[in-house]
């Protein structure tokens, strides 16, 4: 062993307990440890103030008659039990919820693709084009539903004046329990269909080798050909990505529904985040509340799980078996 080999391990011997907790290898990189954990304690402070400790709370309450107030009371599995046996609107707010997200995760995930193929293309003034479709997505949710509530007016609004023009009568719309789902359906997928689902998309695309498609062009591939055994495989992985995004943003739908209808008509659009938040902050029932809430982790988990579990059948990820 060398001199200066020696010296540092004298070095790293002599510290004291705390330098070596923070990986230090001499004194100066003690007081550099130091220094770096001193900076992070307001995220440290924060993570477990906003994060973590309503996290614990949130679950200790799940099991608990609490109402914001006065001292919690155990109750054991009784919040669970509840919801799944003597609560009305439990049911039929998951079943919206699914409702709603069969149709918009499917239309949003195909919408998204397509507008990213269309504007993977390199012609003049793409970007700006990519700014356009992108904009929408920057309108805060509360703004959001405001204005399309008022395109959906069932005696002002654009959108029934204009069919009225070509001889239509425009439904209720967000007044009707029959069309009051369609509405949000339409209100969010124009929110999103632009957005970051599409520059996912678009940064997949980007990333197919060339080599790989011109090679199809010269076997004579068409451009679906080309589309569908080569580009879908190599986004494949994007795909998933978004999937699992775009399942768990539809199934806490809420702001658009809280705004626009209140959860009506006749609890047309009375989604599962909606039941909690009325359960924890309108009834107080914060007990009940954070059970709902655990429940509807649960399924998210439950769902990104699987589809983790199915990727492996159709997700191809480069350098596989090399």
């Amino acid at each position: 062993m060398t001199t200066a080999a020696r010296s540092l391990v004298g070095e790293r011997r002599a510290l004291p307990w705390y330098a070596k907790l923070v990986g230090a290898e001499s004194p100066l990189d003690v007081s550099q440890a130091i220094y770096g954990y001193i900076f992070l304690i307001p995220w440290i402070l924060g993570l477990i103030i906003f994060i973590v400790g309503p996290i614990i709370a949130c679950f200790y309450f799940s099991f608990t008659d609490f109402e914001g107030m006065g001292t919690p009371h155990f109750v054991g599995l009784a919040n669970y039990v509840k919801a799944f046996t003597s609560d009305d609107l439990f049911w039929p707010s998951v079943g919206r919820t699914f409702e709603y997200s069969i149709i918009v995760v499917p239309v949003g995930l195909v919408a998204s693709l397509f507008l990213a193929v269309m504007l993977n293309r390199a012609v003049k003034g793409i970007s700006v084009f990519r700014t356009f479709f992108f904009v929408p997505t920057l309108t805060p949710a509360v703004a959001l539903a405001i204005l399309w509530a008022w395109l959906f007016h069932p005696s002002v609004g654009p959108i029934n004046l204009a069919l009225k023009w070509i001889g239509i009568q425009g439904p209720e719309w967000l007044q009707s329990a029959q069309w009051a789902l369609p509405a949000i359906v339409i209100i969010n997928l124009w929110a999103s269909v632009g957005g970051n689902t599409m520059i996912i998309f678009l940064a997949g695309l980007q990333g197919v080798p060339q080599e790989m498609i011109e090679a199809a062009e010269i076997d004579g591939a068409g451009r679906w050909a080309k589309f569908r055994h080569i580009t879908l495989p190599m986004i494949s992985p994007t795909f998933l990505f978004n999937l699992i995004l775009g399942i768990i943003g539809a199934l806490k739908v809420f702001t658009t529904a809280f705004v626009a209808t209140k959860g009506g008509p006749e609890y047309a659009t009375w989604f599962f985040a909606l039941h909690i938040y009325q359960q924890a902050f309108q009834y107080f029932r914060m007990g009940y509340g954070s059970a709902l809430s655990w429940l509807f982790v649960i399924v998210l988990v439950a769902f990104t799980y699987f589809q983790l579990v199915l990727s492996k059948r159709w997700v191809y990820y480069g350098g596989e078996g090399d």
